[in-house]
């Protein structure tokens, strides 16, 4: 991809029951998820969280994000992963990505 990666910001809730267990799978993420990230052209990714509530963001550096989206969600590790992860989530924002946990958010203003 030429120029600057596009960046992406997402917010979700953490089930306050199952914070303890979110950010505990969050301390050693399975390789061959963070591998599949890499392979779809994700840089910089992050997850902060504030209480209950936890923002993500990257950077994509592709040049097809759909595509490389389909394979990321296809992969059965990251499939598996999921398993864990999406009972530990709960939507708080409108729902502009339906079905999605996380939901996108507008980037406002950047330094760059």
């Amino acid at each position: 991809m030429s120029g600057e990666p596009r960046r992406f910001a997402f917010v979700v809730g953490v089930r306050p029951e199952k914070r303890e267990e979110y950010l505990e799978l969050h301390r050693s993420v399975w390789p061959d998820v963070e591998a599949k990230l890499r392979e779809g052209n994700i840089r910089n990714y992050s997850i902060y969280a504030f209480g209950d509530t936890l923002f993500g963001y990257y950077e994509y550096v592709g040049d097809d994000y759909e595509a490389d989206m389909r394979r990321i969600d296809d992969d059965p590790v990251t499939q598996q992963w999921l398993t864990h992860t999406d009972p530990c989530q709960v939507r708080i924002a409108e729902e502009r990505d339906p079905g999605a946990l996380w939901q996108p958010l507008d980037e406002v203003w950047h330094l760059g």
